[in-house]
């Protein structure tokens, strides 16, 4: 009798424990994982699953060969043992840092930017309703990109600190979370496509718990970029564009690969150094950009000139130019902040759908007779 006695408690103690473990079990298996939520950014993932969010940036700087993996926890979300190596974010977030211009829009767009509380030279912010909030001294100034005030971040003590890095050398950033602090690093930057630098908006949706709110945003966006891709399709003429300016005896204009050629591709455009390899910049001397751009039909981005006036009277050679003679030279340097910020450098980024239909209007103003332009001004 003993003996059946124990087997059965032991019997009983056994299903017991297995029980415990697999409820146990259940509560922390990843579960609903959704596919990847990002098809144009090649250096963003986000996974969801029941509970919290995987977000991964794998390339946020030319080269990098480090991935970074964040874990966004909603409130009572459990997180499994194998992700507690990572930086876990308890979402939506509150307040935050953020140290780029690129990253505004995409606040304001969703609603929140009255979470923005700290912004390395706030000067180049050119956002009306957060140049409020800087007025009103809501948003605290913390110095240079690459060399933060410490002691003032941690005083605001932000949720997160949105950071973006040149290499992987970035001390600053290091020295905050090694105090506590949160540190996600945003690749947005480093995308060569505009649909892809404009889905880093769902970074952002997923910190806020504002996911569909991201989504609609993008997917309007996307639309709205490809029907104008559709009707450039009608151009029925090329006409030559060439780029650039001065700067030191050297004439510096965008590579075959970059961002603006691409634009120029797109509307219908031939940049006459479209067939060059990289996304940087080329440095040229001013006989090889004369020889090669003097009957180009459009000049689209004379570095910062912001009149034609001003561009002759920094270097008379501009006038020999077939685009300058006929004035059909197109500047987004002229359209700024309040204190001084180019406008196309913080929100054109977000919305390439913009930047498209300007340049196909620059090139094409009968394929978009009723669109004004919103970057671009001709130079008079």
């Amino acid at each position: 009798m003993k003996n059946n006695l124990f087997k059965i408690t032991v019997v009983l103690f056994l299903v017991s424990l297995y029980g415990c473990k697999k409820d146990i079990q259940q509560t922390i298996t990843p579960t609903r994982k959704t596919e990847n939520s990002i098809h144009y950014a090649k250096g963003l993932s986000i996974y969801k699953y029941d509970g919290y969010s995987i977000l991964k940036v794998s390339n946020p700087w030319p080269n990098a060969t480090k991935d970074y993996t964040y874990i966004l926890q909603q409130k009572n979300g459990m997180i499994p043992d194998s992700l507690k190596q990572y930086t876990t974010i308890s979402v939506p977030i509150k307040s935050l840092v953020a140290t780029s211009t690129t990253h505004i829009p995409s606040l304001e767009m969703l609603g929140v930017e009255n979470t923005l509380i700290g912004f390395p030279h706030t000067e180049y912010i050119s956002s009306e309703k957060i140049r409020k909030r800087i007025e009103a001294g809501k948003v605290r100034e913390l110095g240079v990109n690459q060399n933060l005030n410490t002691e003032v971040i941690i005083d605001i003590a932000p949720d997160v600190i949105i950071g973006y890095g040149i290499d992987n050398n970035n001390p600053t950033l290091d020295n905050l979370q090694k105090s506590g602090l949160k540190v996600l690093l945003n690749g947005d930057w480093n995308e060569q496509s505009p649909l892809g630098k404009a889905e880093w908006i769902k970074f952002f949706g997923a910190l806020y718990g504002l996911e569909d709110k991201a989504n609609n945003l993008f997917t309007s966006i996307e639309k709205d970029y490809n029907s104008t891709l559709e009707l450039a399709k009608k151009a029925t003429t090329k006409p030559t564009v060439m780029a650039g300016a001065l700067y030191e005896n050297q004439w510096y204009l965008p590579q075959g690969n970059s961002w603006g050629s691409l634009f120029i591709a797109q509307a219908g455009g031939n940049y006459i150094w479209g067939e060059t390899t990289g996304t940087g910049s080329l440095s040229l001397p001013f006989e090889v950009v004369l020889e090669k751009g003097k009957t180009a039909a459009f000049w689209i981005g004379p570095g910062q000139f912001t009149s034609l006036k001003e561009m002759f009277e920094s270097n008379s050679h501009y006038g020999q130019f077939d685009a300058f003679k006929n004035k059909n030279v197109y500047s987004f340097s002229t359209k700024k902040g309040n204190t001084g910020g180019i406008i196309y450098y913080e929100l054109a980024p977000n919305r390439p759908d913009l930047v498209l239909k300007d340049v196909l209007k620059i090139l094409h103003p009968e394929l978009l007779p009723e669109h004004q332009l919103f970057f671009f001004e001709k130079l008079k």
